[in-house]
């Protein structure tokens, strides 16, 4: 468990791509002091959750160095539970995400870096 965050759903998978069904729980301390009245995960959190993923299922460091592009399109809000798909494009060391609602698909935000 990460930060409270309860552990995660591997839903497919393959070498250079994976996607995750994970419970961001209210409980979590990526809420604490952000935003108090109208709590929401950060961009931070997610970019967090991002590498701690990308390291455990293909290996990569932790740090990412060099966030090429971040785009929000919606707020991820306390006990909402998202689905993280995350490719590895290993010949160029490029890393791609995006986050929908594990309900309904809405598009909450993707991005890329690079190692």
């Amino acid at each position: 468990m990460i930060h409270g965050i309860l552990p995660e759903e591997v839903l497919e998978q393959s070498e250079n791509q994976i996607s995750l069904k994970v419970k961001i729980s209210a409980q979590s301390d990526y809420f604490d002091g952000h935003f108090p009245q109208f709590k929401l995960l950060p961009a931070v959190a997610q970019i967090d959750l991002m590498a701690h993923y990308a390291a455990k299922y293909f290996g990569l460091p932790l740090s990412t160095p060099k966030i090429k592009r971040f785009k929000f399109s919606d707020k991820i809000l306390p006990d909402t539970t998202v689905i993280f798909k995350i490719t590895f494009d290993s010949e160029k060391n490029h890393v791609t995400f995006e986050v929908t609602d594990a309900a309904d698909g809405k598009f909450y935000s993707s991005g890329a870096y690079n190692l």
